[in-house]
C-alpha cells in the first residue's frame, strides 16, 4: 500500500473515529447539591438521557427528540455545541403555596443538528428538587413557520416502580359529551404494565414510586396559545411512557393536535421532581420557577374565601332569596366573596344581579359569577353561553360586569387539550385582565404555571372534586383516601379547586336525604389547609352557623387562602397526609387519615418547638372538639385520630 493510500485511510479512519465519539458524547449535569444527575447521550444520532437520585436510578434511558414539518430531529442528530451555566434568581408570589422563592439550579444546553443543518436546542435545568427539560428549534434555511408533529419525549420508569396517576378520557363522553375533563380516578400503586381506563394513557401530573428508593412527580409547565397541552401514553415496552399530543376528536373535532409555531419555536418545559421521600414532590416551585409573567396586573387582585350555594343546595338555589343567604353567609363569616353559579341570567336576570351585587357590596362581600365556556364542543346547555367563547361578545359581556361591579368569573365545560382551547384560555384571561376579572375555571385542563404566567388567574378544578360527594356515594366513600392522594398529585403541581369542608351529615339542603358523610368535622376543617386554592369556595351551608361551636367556625373566618410557606411533614397515598402551611408568623399543620380505623401519628414540627397551639380534634360521634395544648421543646407530637378523622394545629 502506498503512503498516500495509508495517508488517506488514516485520515477517514481519524474522521470515522471522530464522528463515533461525536455520537456518543455523553454530557452530564448534575444539581447543586449534587443528588440529582442527568447524563444527555446522543447514541448513533439518537438523543436521550437518564435521571440519578443519590446513584440511584430513578429514569432509565429515555428518548429525546421531535418531528416536524421542516424535518425529523429524533434520529440522525450530530452534536453541535454543549454549554453548562449555573442560574440563581428570586421572585415573588401574590397567590400561591409560597410567596418568596429563590430558585437557584444548574443548566445544561445542547445543540443538535439535522441533515439540512436545522438545529435542535435540548435545555435541561436542575435544581435540588426538579429535573425540566424543553426543546427550541431553529431553521438552517430561514423558515418562517413549521408544524411539531409529534414528541419523542419520554420516560422510562425502573422495573419496581408503581403508579399513582390519573387516566385520560376519550373524547366527547360523560355527562353532555364534556370529557375530556381531567376528572378521573387515581390509579393505586398499581403496575405499570396495566392498561389505563379508556386506552389512551394519562394526565398530569403523574406520581410514581420508585420501588423502596423514593418518588418522582412527572408533569409540564409553561404551556400556553403557542403548544397544546400534552399527557403521557399508554405504557410503552419496557416500562416507556411517552408524550402525546390531544385527541383528534377532542373539542368536537375543532382544529389540528399538533403544534403550530413561528420560528424559531419552543416548547413547554417537561418536569420531573424527585426524592427519597414526598418532601420535594410537596414543597415544589418547578411549575413557576421555568416561567415569566406574560403581562401586568390590571388591578390589585384578591384572593379570600367564598361562600357557594350549588355546591349542596345545587340547582334550585339559583335565585334572588338563596344568594342574599348565603351573601349573608360569607358576611357572617368575614369572607371576601360568593359564588353564583349557572343558569342566574335566567333564574335571577340581568338587572336584579346589579341589586345582588350592590347588595352584597353593602355587606363587603364581593360577587364571582359562573359561565359556560361554550362554543361548539359539547352539548352542555347551562347559561349564560356563546359569551366567552368569542372575542367581540366576550368584551362586551365582560365590560358590563366590569360596570356593575363583578370581580371575578368561573368559567366551565372547555372541550379539551389542543393548541386552540389553550389559545381560548389565554384570551379569556388577557381580556379579563383588562376589565379587572379574576378567573377560575372548571370543567378544564391542568394549569401549566399559569398563577405566575397570568396575574388575574386565580385557580382551576381539573380533578374528580367536590360536586361528585354530592352526586354519588362512592366518591364520599373514598372522600379521606383522596385527601392522601391529592396533595401528593394534582395540587403539587398548581392551585386546585376541589371547595373543602363540608359540615352537613347529609349533602343535601335538608339533610333528610342525599349522600352521607363519613369523615369527621375536625378531618373537614383540615381539608380547608389541605386543599391549596387562592380563592376557596367552602361547602358551607346557613345552618352551620347555628350548628357549630365558636371554635369552629372562628377558624373558618381566620384560615388564610394563600401561604407564604408550605412544608410536607408526613404522610404517602393511601396512609395519612400532614402538611404545614404558614402565612406570616402563624402556622397551620393540617393531618387526615385514611384509614377506616382509630389510629396514632406521631409527627414532628420542628417550626413549633415548645409553643402553644390550638388543636382541632376529633371527638365522639365525628365532632369536632377543641383545646389548647403545649408541643414539646422536641417538637415532637402524637396524635390520635378518628376513621377518615383529621386534626388542626395551629398557633395563636
Amino acid at each position: 500500500m502506498s503512503t498516500i493510500l495509508k495517508t488517506a485511510f488514516s485520515l477517514i479512519g481519524g474522521i470515522l473515529l471522530s464522528q463515533s465519539i461525536s455520537a456518543q458524547k455523553t454530557e452530564q449535569l448534575k444539581s447543586p447539591d449534587g443528588n440529582i444527575s442527568v447524563e444527555l447521550k446522543n447514541n448513533s444520532g439518537k438523543i436521550s438521557y437518564d435521571i440519578r437520585y443519590k446513584n440511584e436510578v430513578f429514569l432509565e434511558d429515555s428518548p429525546l427528540g421531535l418531528e416536524t414539518s421542516i424535518g425529523d430531529f429524533s434520529k440522525n442528530l450530530e452534536n453541535s455545541s454543549f454549554q453548562k451555566d449555573h442560574i440563581e434568581s428570586s421572585y415573588e408570589l401574590k397567590k400561591a403555596k409560597v410567596s418568596h422563592v429563590d430558585y437557584i439550579g444548574n443548566e445544561l444546553v445542547g445543540k443538535f443538528l439535522n441533515s439540512n443543518k436545522d438545529t435542535l436546542i435540548v435545555k435541561f435545568r436542575v435544581s435540588n428538587r426538579d429535573v425540566a427539560y424543553s426543546y427550541q428549534l431553529k431553521s438552517h434555511e430561514g423558515k418562517n413557520s413549521l408544524k411539531i408533529l409529534n414528541e419523542k419525549s419520554g420516560f422510562k420508569l425502573p422495573g419496581d416502580a408503581t403508579s399513582y396517576i390519573s387516566p385520560q378520557a376519550t373524547p366527547m363522553i360523560g355527562w353532555m359529551g364534556t370529557k375530556p375533563s381531567y376528572e378521573e380516578e387515581y390509579t393505586l400503586n398499581e403496575k405499570l404494565n396495566t392498561p389505563s381506563k379508556y386506552g389512551v394513557g394519562y394526565t398530569f401530573p403523574a406520581l410514581f414510586k420508585n420501588g423502596n428508593k423514593g418518588w418522582l412527580l412527572i408533569s409540564e409547565t409553561g404551556t400556553d396559545s403557542h403548544y397544546p397541552g400534552c399527557r403521557l401514553s399508554e405504557v410503552k415496552e419496557n416500562r416507556l411512557f411517552e408524550i402525546e399530543f390531544p385527541q383528534e376528536g377532542e373539542n368536537n373535532g375543532i382544529a389540528e393536535t399538533y403544534a403550530i409555531q413561528s420560528l424559531p419555536a419552543s416548547t413547554p418545559w417537561r418536569t420531573i421532581t424527585l426524592g427519597s421521600t414526598l418532601k420535594p414532590i410537596v414543597e415544589s416551585t418547578v411549575a413557576f420557577d421555568l416561567v415569566e409573567e406574560k403581562y401586568e396586573a390590571s388591578i390589585d387582585y384578591k384572593m379570600g374565601r367564598a361562600s357557594w350555594s350549588w355546591i349542596v343546595w345545587q340547582d334550585p338555589s339559583i335565585n334572588y332569596e338563596d344568594q342574599v343567604e348565603f351573601i349573608d353567609l360569607a358576611a357572617d363569616m368575614d369572607w371576601e366573596y360568593v359564588l353564583i353559579d349557572a343558569n342566574w341570567d335566567r333564574n335571577i336576570g340581568r338587572k336584579k344581579m346589579e341589586e345582588l351585587v350592590n347588595y352584597a357590596n353593602s355587606k363587603n362581600v364581593d360577587i364571582l359569577l359562573w359561565y359556560n365556556s361554550n362554543g361548539l364542543w359539547n352539548e352542555a346547555p347551562q347559561t349564560p353561553k356563546d359569551k366567552m367563547n368569542n372575542t367581540i361578545q366576550r368584551q362586551k359581556e365582560m365590560a358590563w360586569l366590569q360596570k356593575i361591579g363583578v370581580k371575578g368569573l368561573k368559567i366551565d365545560f372547555f372541550g379539551g387539550d389542543k393548541q386552540v382551547t389553550m389559545q381560548l384560555y389565554e384570551d379569556i384571561l388577557t381580556d379579563a385582565n383588562n376589565y379587572g376579572l379574576a378567573i377560575t375555571f372548571h370543567g378544564c385542563t391542568l394549569p401549566r404555571g399559569w398563577e405566575k404566567m397570568y396575574p388575574n388567574y386565580v385557580t382551576s378544578e381539573a380533578v374528580l372534586a367536590s360536586e361528585n360527594l354530592v352526586f354519588q356515594q362512592e366518591s364520599l366513600d373514598k372522600h379521606a383516601l383522596n385527601a392522601t392522594l391529592l396533595p401528593f398529585t394534582r395540587n403539587t403541581v398548581g392551585a386546585m379547586d376541589f371547595s373543602p369542608v363540608f359540615l352537613n351529615k347529609r349533602l343535601s339542603r335538608t339533610q333528610e336525604n342525599g349522600t352521607i358523610r363519613s369523615t369527621t368535622e375536625a378531618f373537614e376543617l383540615a381539608t380547608a389547609v389541605l386543599y391549596f386554592s387562592p380563592i376557596q369556595h367552602y361547602g358551607l351551608t346557613p345552618n352551620n352557623l347555628d350548628e357549630q361551636p365558636d371554635y369552629v367556625l372562628n377558624f373558618l373566618k381566620e384560615v388564610p387562602s394563600v401561604w407564604d410557606e408550605t412544608l410536607y411533614i408526613g404522610g404517602e397515598p393511601e396512609d395519612f397526609c400532614a402538611l404545614a402551611r404558614r402565612k406570616g408568623e402563624q402556622w397551620y399543620i393540617a393531618v387526615v387519615n385514611a384509614k377506616k380505623e382509630k389510629r396514632q401519628i406521631s409527627l414532628e414540627l420542628p417550626m413549633l418547638a415548645g409553643e402553644k397551639v390550638n388543636h382541632i380534634y376529633d371527638s365522639k360521634n365525628t365532632k369536632a372538639s377543641f383545646k389548647e395544648e403545649k408541643i414539646k421543646k422536641s417538637g415532637k407530637i402524637k396524635l390520635t385520630l378518628a376513621a377518615e378523622g383529621g386534626a388542626v394545629l395551629f398557633t395563636k
